[in-house]
């Protein structure tokens, strides 16, 4: 029977039953133990579809986010860690949390951040006819996403608003007010550890199903704070516009705090695998930083001349994006030169019985497909130079068994799925070695042997093998 490792098989979207009771209704998470913290992972998608669902049903939910600046207080504030403790769901936020995961080894959790989740459970709790109540901000801030909201979805039902300015003496009145509401879900905006804290202390006066702590959301979606551009939350690097938006404010939590909380997870991750593989990985990821760096500096001119090439030729797009298996098999987009026409997948099937490999791989010397630039770009290999890119956000390492095609890692057999247990690379041991003139059953055989004996030097070695074997061209097609 084939072996698929539990860590490439994903959770489905569970199943929504309308009909079905609410001490039933199906939960799509799974758990990930990190920091003392039982933390929850799903695709936003399912988390937004399970809080609403809860809602609908009446079940009782508290909902809390974990991020870099939550550990860092969970880890000194008692009282603030037992209200943590105390919730039923905890949503992982953020990169920091996925950079904790992976160093300690954990399956690395989806970005479940409270802002991109809002508008998806606004979305669903208009079809569910969920009612939501906003409390938190300055006055007029709730007001403003709560308009937002349903300008959106006009069928949306706010059953009101408050900020979260109130006196001590008037909580008596607002929670009253929340109960009388109707509404499913609360969102409470007072900050952390405020809002947190609020809550634990609060729960069993409030009659709402879902109670949800979301810190800042109503700031963004008020309008009163922009949020950052999509191309700088694509590169992880949110809180560096929220710093710059706010330094006074924020200054402390990210400049002292960060650095703080990569201490946290480093001895996190060195109480779970030990003091020597941690260092080892952190190592390697500063070698494949430092590298592609530097790389990407001194082939910009080889880039500009690149693009330049393949535009010239078809008028067709630079970059070419695939899809390709890695560690752990989890799919990411990976980027080449393009070097095909712009119909290339639309042909390949229809010349898999002429590769030249048999087997898992397709590969053809003369693949009638490839243009001319794209031969000489793949002669030197300057095809896989955008994958310094991949290398830069973690996907990729310059040194690692090089990434699959999905329809070729489905025929993976016996061993083969070793291969996968590794970070992905640009370069590696066959392809200093032969490259395509290696048949694929070899090809796992050897990343296999360099997953069980990597080290720095190897790497190192590695990588000054390789520009000879560029140089010398032997199977590169």
């Amino acid at each position: 029977m084939k072996h698929i490792p539990a860590s490439a098989i994903r959770t489905a979207a569970y199943p929504i039953v309308f009909g079905e009771s609410a001490d039933r209704a199906l939960a799509p998470f799974r758990n990930i133990d990190l920091f003392g913290l039982s933390l929850q992972n799903a695709s936003i998608e399912e988390a937004a579809a399970h809080i609403v669902r809860k809602a609908a049903h009446g079940c009782r939910t508290t909902v809390n986010f974990i991020n870099a600046h939550c550990v860092n207080l969970a880890i000194t504030d008692r009282e603030y860690r037992s209200a943590l403790e105390e919730s039923d769901l905890l949503l992982p936020d953020g990169v920091g949390v996925q950079i904790a995961a992976r160093l300690a080894g954990c399956e690395v959790p989806e970005n479940l951040n409270g802002t991109d989740l809002f508008p998806l459970i606004c979305e669903r709790a208009a079809i569910e006819g969920a009612g939501l109540f906003m409390l938190g901000g300055g006055p007029g801030v709730a007001d403003a996403a709560a308009a937002w909201a349903c300008g959106e979805w006009p069928s949306l039902r706010i059953r009101g608003t408050q900020h979260g300015y109130f006196a001590k003496e008037d909580e008596d009145a607002v929670i009253e007010r929340i109960n009388r509401s109707g509404a499913a879900i609360l969102f409470v905006g007072f900050g952390v550890p405020l809002q947190e804290q609020w809550i634990a202390r609060n729960r069993n006066r409030l009659n709402i199903p879902v109670v949800m702590g979301v810190g800042g959301l109503f700031d963004y979606y008020s309008g009163r704070i922009a949020r950052a551009p999509a191309a700088i939350r694509a590169m992880r690097s949110e809180w560096v516009w929220r710093l710059a938006m706010e330094p006074r404010r924020l200054g402390r939590r990210y400049l002292l705090g960060n650095p703080l909380f990569i201490a946290h997870a480093f001895a996190e991750a060195a109480d779970r695998r030990g003091f020597a593989e941690i260092m080892a990985q952190a190592a390697k990821r500063t070698f494949d930083i430092l590298v592609a760096t530097l790389a990407l500096l001194a082939l910009l001119p080889m880039f500009l001349i690149a693009a330049l090439a393949i535009s010239a030729e078809d008028r067709g797009p630079v970059f070419f994006s695939q899809r390709r298996i890695g560690k752990d098999g989890r799919a990411f987009a990976m980027i080449k030169f393009r070097s095909m026409y712009t119909d290339a997948e639309d042909r390949r099937n229809a010349l898999l019985a002429r590769s030249d490999r048999s087997g898992t791989c397709f590969k053809m010397k003369e693949d009638p497909r490839i243009t001319r630039v794209g031969k000489l770009l793949r002669r030197f290999s300057i095809d896989e130079l955008p994958q310094l890119l991949n290398v830069l956000s973690g996907a990729m390492s310059i040194v690692g068994p090089r990434p699959a095609l999905p329809s070729e890692v489905a025929r993976y057999e016996g061993r083969q799925w070793e291969r996968l247990h590794g970070k992905p690379g640009i370069t590696c041991s066959w392809q200093v070695k032969g490259r395509a003139e290696i048949p694929f059953h070899r090809q796992a055989i050897m990343d296999r042997a360099y997953l069980r004996r990597r080290s720095f030097f190897r790497d190192l070695k590695l990588v000054f093998m390789t520009l000879p074997a560029i140089v010398n061209g032997r199977g590169a097609y």
